[in-house]
C-alpha cells in the first residue's frame, strides 16, 4: 500500500491517469486553471495496492478567512473539488475489491489530517462515479441533484426522436431561417466567445462565481486538441458559442451563450444539435450536459433534458478529517453570526463554517 499526496508538477498525477478513465476535470491543466482562479493550492491523493487504484484530485484552501484577525492558532485548511465533475476515480481492481474503497477512504482521511485539512468537499462524476453508492459504504456519497447527458451510442434517427418535440420546432426554425452551427478553431474566436458569455451571464443576472478573469480564457489554450468550440452564425454574425472538453469518449459542455440580439431564435439549440452529432463521428460515447444551477431542476436543467432522456445522479462527497478542528472553525463562525454552532451544524451546508450569512 503506497499513500501520496502530489502536485501537479509530479509526473506521478499523468502516469496514474493514463491508467485510469477519467475527464478533463481530473488533467493537471484543469486543476492548475481552476487554481489560478480560486486562489488555491492544486493536489491529488494516490492510493496504489498493486492493480488497486485509487486516485482523488482537489483544490487546498486556507481557512484564514474565517478565523478571527487575533487568531495565533496554527493554519487549518479544507479541501473541495475543482469546479465541474472531477470525482474519484478507482482502477477495476479497486471497484471490485469488497473493502478496498472503504479502506481507501480511510486512508485518504489520514493523509489530509495529516496536512491539517479538517474537511473535504467532492464533487463526484455523474458518468465514471455513477455506482459509487454500491461499492461504498452507505452513507458516505449524497445524492445532490441530477444531471443530463446524451447516449450517443444512439443512431441518428434516436437522437432525434429522444429530443423533445418543442427543441426539434426550434432547431428546424433555426435552418430555416438561415442559422448555421460548426466547429471552428478555439484561438481564432476565443474574443468572440469571451464578449458572448459575458453578455449571458449579465442578462441571467448570474453569481459572481461565474464569470472568468481574462486569462481564464488565455489558459484554456492549454488544453490542446482536448478543448472544442462549436459557433452558431447568421449572415456571417456569431450568434452563440460553447466550449466543450473532450476526455476518454466523454464531451463535456463547459460555458457558452447566445448574443441577447438573437435569442429569439433559439440558436444555442442548433449548437446543442450539431454538437451531439459530431461528437458521435467522433466515436465519443457522451455528451455530458450537466445540470441546473446549483444542481436544482430549473429552467436550465429542463432546457437540457430536451435534448436527451438519459439522466444521471450527481453525488457529492462530505467528509471531516479533523473534528476537533472542524468543531472550532464551526464555534468561530457562530460566534461571528452571533448564532449557536449548532445552528449551523443543523444546516445542509457543508464545510458548516462556511456557510453564508
Amino acid at each position: 500500500m503506497n499513500v501520496q499526496i502530489i502536485d501537479i508538477q509530479n509526473t506521478l498525477w499523468l502516469k496514474t491517469l493514463q491508467k485510469l478513465r477519467h475527464d478533463v476535470y481530473d488533467l493537471p491543466e484543469y486543476a492548475a486553471l481552476e487554481s489560478s482562479r480560486t486562489n488555491t493550492t492544486p493536489e491529488a491523493v494516490v492510493i496504489v495496492d498493486g492493480d488497486k487504484i485509487f486516485f482523488v484530485p482537489y483544490l487546498l484552501r486556507r481557512c484564514d478567512d474565517i478565523l478571527p484577525p487575533e487568531s495565533t492558532s496554527e493554519a487549518i485548511f479544507d479541501a473541495v473539488s475543482p469546479y465541474g465533475y472531477p470525482g474519484i476515480l478507482l482502477s477495476e481492481a479497486a471497484a471490485n475489491t469488497p473493502g478496498f474503497p472503504d479502506f481507501a477512504m480511510n486512508q485518504l482521511t489520514g493523509a489530509l489530517k495529516s496536512k491539517s485539512v479538517c474537511s473535504a468537499f467532492f464533487r463526484l462524476h455523474p458518468i465514471l462515479n455513477c455506482k459509487f453508492n454500491e461499492i461504498f459504504e452507505p452513507g458516505i456519497f449524497t445524492v445532490s441533484g441530477e444531471t443530463v447527458s446524451v447516449n450517443l451510442k444512439l443512431s441518428e434517427a434516436e437522437l432525434w426522436a429522444h429530443t423533445r418535440r418543442g427543441h426539434q420546432s426550434t432547431i428546424n426554425k433555426c435552418k430555416r431561417l438561415g442559422f448555421t452551427a460548426k466547429m471552428v478553431p478555439v484561438e481564432q474566436y476565443m474574443n468572440e466567445l469571451k464578449t458572448i458569455y459575458e453578455e449571458t451571464m449579465n442578462r441571467v443576472e448570474s453569481s459572481k462565481s461565474y464569470y472568468y478573469k481574462p486569462d481564464y480564457f488565455a489558459q484554456l489554450f492549454n488544453f490542446g486538441e482536448a478543448i472544442h468550440l462549436c459557433i452558431v452564425e447568421w449572415e456571417e454574425q456569431v450568434a452563440a458559442a460553447c466550449l466543450f472538453f473532450e476526455c476518454c469518449g466523454i464531451v463535456q459542455a463547459h460555458l457558452g451563450g447566445t448574443k441577447t440580439q438573437f435569442l429569439h431564435g433559439s440558436p444555442f439549440n442548433l449548437l446543442l444539435d450539431y454538437v451531439r452529432y459530431w461528437a458521435k463521428e467522433r466515436g465519443n460515447e457522451f455528451l455530458h450536459l450537466g445540470g441546473g444551477v446549483g444542481s436544482s431542476k430549473d429552467s436550465l436543467y429542463t432546457f437540457k433534458s430536451g435534448f436527451s432522456r438519459q439522466k444521471h445522479n450527481f453525488l457529492t462527497g462530505r467528509l471531516i478529517a479533523d473534528q476537533e478542528k472542524y468543531n472550532y472553525l464551526v464555534g468561530v463562525r457562530a460566534k461571528f453570526l452571533n448564532i449557536q454552532p449548532e445552528e449551523l451544524l443543523k444546516s445542509n451546508f457543508f464545510p458548516a463554517y462556511r456557510a453564508p450569512n
